[in-house]
């Protein structure tokens, strides 16, 4: 039996709502408390008791919710395409090493400032800066993976590069860590807690059109990704193209991940743990009902977390990266201990 998107109607309408309502709690909290009225009046331009109100909303909150939406949605679709690709449930968005070469580039920047000149060492404190040196080290790991994805036919092959190279990326942020001073280790420790606050409408702009980009990739590959869950040889004998595929797939990823590693830092649980979450929820396999499903739950999933994040009447907020795998693992654990079975 196929089951179609009009079989889970109602289910994607419940979710949709669900996530306009979480959107405008996750919008309501914060250390200034900020009544209902003057939301509103703050995200359509209406009339509202205090302008700093207005100033609060449209400047911090509302970007800050628009940035977990993107996060949330981008890293789920990647550990959904991960799992597809090397048919492992333990594959997430970061196994071809896209986020460590993030956090290298990050690294470099940071750890390696006192040693790239005065100009060089301000421009790390910027978040475009950051963004940059990430976007620059993912691009690296990825030219990579993608040599060693045209040289190897197995697929697993690459999936064992990709650790590879996390690890590689992993001892020479060791190495620079050693030698860097403490400020220098507490600036890069911030970063890798991750954050979905401090973005500029600018860079949420970069980050929206990245993101798009990576799904347009998706969206021409959804009818093959239903063919590769039993295998490539049989997807090959199906007419689909499992090379074309895969790089499709490598190029998505590595984009949706890149992007969402450089402006928020590496954040961990979603992209492994929702895909799991949605097929819970949604018991098929067909990627035309997964694909949508995994964007609209990462999106309600890191809001959520971002929300517990918000300490009430209190100006700290908790690491995002703490947050997402505190509340998201015990629940994948009891789902897995009452289901007893993964659709995959």
């Amino acid at each position: 039996m196929i089951t179609t998107a009009k079989s889970y109607k109602n289910t994607f309408v419940i979710l949709i709502a669900v996530l306009l309502i979480i959107f405008f709690i996750n919008i309501s909290l914060g250390s200034v408390y900020i009544p209902l009225k003057g939301i509103i009046g703050s995200l359509f331009n209406g009339e509202v008791e205090k302008e700093s109100w207005r100033a609060i909303v449209q400047n911090y909150r509302l970007p800050k919710a628009i940035t977990a939406i993107i996060v949330g949605s981008g890293l789920s679709i990647s550990g959904l395409l991960m799992q597809t690709l090397f048919r492992n449930p333990l594959a997430g968005p970061f196994v071809l090493g896209i986020s460590s070469g993030a956090s290298l580039g990050v690294a470099i920047l940071i750890l390696g400032a006192s040693f790239l000149g005065a100009n060089i060492a301000s421009y790390a404190f910027t978040n475009f800066g950051l963004a940059f040196a990430a976007s620059l080290g993912s691009f690296l790991v990825l030219s990579a993976v993608m040599i060693a994805a045209i040289k190897v036919r197995n697929t697993m092959s690459i999936l064992i590069i990709g650790l590879m190279f996390g690890s590689l990326t992993s001892a020479v942020i060791s190495i620079l860590a050693y030698f860097s001073s403490a400020s220098q280790l507490q600036q890069y420790m911030f970063w890798s807690f991750g954050s979905l606050g401090n973005l500029s409408w600018k860079e949420i702009t970069a980050l929206t059109i990245t993101f798009l980009i990576g799904i347009s990739f998706v969206i021409v590959i959804i009818k093959p990704l239903n063919s590769l869950l039993l295998g490539e040889n049989y997807a090959k004998s199906m007419g689909v193209n499992v090379k074309r595929t895969r790089n499709f797939v490598l190029i998505a990823t590595s984009l949706l991940t890149g992007v969402i590693t450089a402006f928020s830092g590496p954040i961990a649980f979603i992209g492994l743990a929702v895909p799991h979450l949605t097929k819970l929820l949604f018991t098929t396999s067909n990627h035309k009902i997964l694909l949508p499903a995994v964007a609209i739950s990462g999106a309600i999933i890191m809001l959520i977390c971002d929300s517990i994040s918000q300490l009430p009447n209190s100006e700290y907020t908790l690491p995002i990266n703490a947050i997402t795998s505190l509340f998201g693992a015990p629940i994948i654990i009891w789902l897995l201990v009452r289901k007893r079975k993964i659709y995959y």
